[in-house]
C-alpha cells in the first residue's frame, strides 16, 4: 500500500474510533449478542500465554483484550496494550481501574506498523477485531511476529466471512441493515457503524489470512470459526 493511501485509511480509522470510543464497549456487546468476551477469552485461551509471562496486545482498543491477558498472567506477569488513538486509550485506562490489573497493564501510544519493542519480548501477541482496519495487514502480522519469542505466538481475532447456507445470509442482513442502525441510535452519528460492514465485506476471507500467516514464516497455523463462522481466531508461532 503507498503512503497515501496507508495515511487516508489510519486517518479515517483514527476518527471513527474517536467518535465511538464512549460507547464502543457496550455497542460490541450489544452487537455481538454478549458473545465477544467468549471470543476474546478463547483467543487468550490459545495463545498459550501463562502465569508469569509477558503478553502484548496490539490496536488494545477500550483494553478488554489486554484485561484478559491479564487474567491468565497474574499478578506476577505483565501486559502491554497499544494503541495509536488517545480516545480508546483514556477509556482503557477507566476499563483497567475498574479490575485488580492496574499493575500488570501498560497502555502504550503507538502503530501498529511499527512497534516500539525489541525483537523476541513477549510470550504472545494478540490484535483483536483490528487487523481489517490497518492499512497494511502484512506488515502488522510481520511486526507482532518479529517482538514475539521464539515459540512465542502471533493471534488474530476478527470478524469473518460464514459459509453456512440461510445463515450467512440472515448475518449479512443484519450486518448491512440492522448494524449501522443500532450503531447510530447508540453513537448519534450514522457514519461509525456503517463503515463496519464493509470494512468486513473488504477484509480477506479467513482461509486467506490463514494462508498469509504461513507465507510470512509462521508455522503450526491454525484457523478456528466461531459461532457459526462470524468470527475467526489465527493462531501462528514464531519458528525457534
Amino acid at each position: 500500500m503507498n503512503n497515501s493511501r496507508q495515511t487516508s485509511k489510519e486517518e479515517l480509522v483514527y476518527n471513527i474510533f474517536s467518535s465511538i470510543a464512549h460507547r464502543y464497549d457496550l455497542l460490541n456487546t450489544v452487537l455481538s449478542f454478549n458473545r465477544d468476551k467468549a471470543w476474546r477469552r478463547f483467543a487468550v485461551k490459545v495463545s498459550g500465554l501463562s502465569p508469569g509471562g509477558r503478553g502484548l496486545d496490539v490496536a488494545c482498543g477500550t483494553g478488554m483484550f489486554a484485561i484478559e491477558q491479564a487474567r491468565v498472567v497474574g499478578p506476577t506477569g505483565e501486559v502491554i496494550g497499544l494503541d495509536f488513538n488517545e480516545n480508546m486509550l483514556k477509556v482503557a485506562r477507566k476499563n483497567i481501574t475498574r479490575t485488580s490489573y492496574e499493575k500488570v497493564i501498560k497502555l502504550v501510544h503507538g502503530n501498529a506498523l511499527n512497534l516500539p519493542f525489541p525483537d523476541n519480548s513477549f510470550d504472545a501477541a494478540t490484535i483483536g477485531f483490528a487487523l481489517r482496519n490497518v492499512p497494511d495487514i502484512e506488515k502488522t502480522i510481520l511486526e507482532m511476529k518479529r517482538v514475539v519469542k521464539p515459540g512465542g505466538r502471533v493471534v488474530n481475532l476478527e470478524l469473518a466471512h460464514p459459509t453456512l447456507p440461510v445463515f450467512k445470509q440472515l448475518y449479512w442482513f443484519y450486518f448491512d441493515k440492522l448494524v449501522p442502525f443500532l450503531g447510530k441510535l447508540g453513537v448519534g452519528v450514522e457514519g461509525p457503524y456503517s463503515y463496519l460492514p464493509n470494512s468486513v465485506k473488504n477484509f480477506p476471507h479467513q482461509q486467506v489470512i490463514k494462508k498469509m500467516f504461513e507465507d510470512l514464516g509462521l508455522v503450526d497455523v491454525k484457523c478456528y470459526e466461531l459461532t457459526g463462522g462470524i468470527v475467526a481466531v489465527h493462531v501462528g508461532t514464531k519458528p525457534n
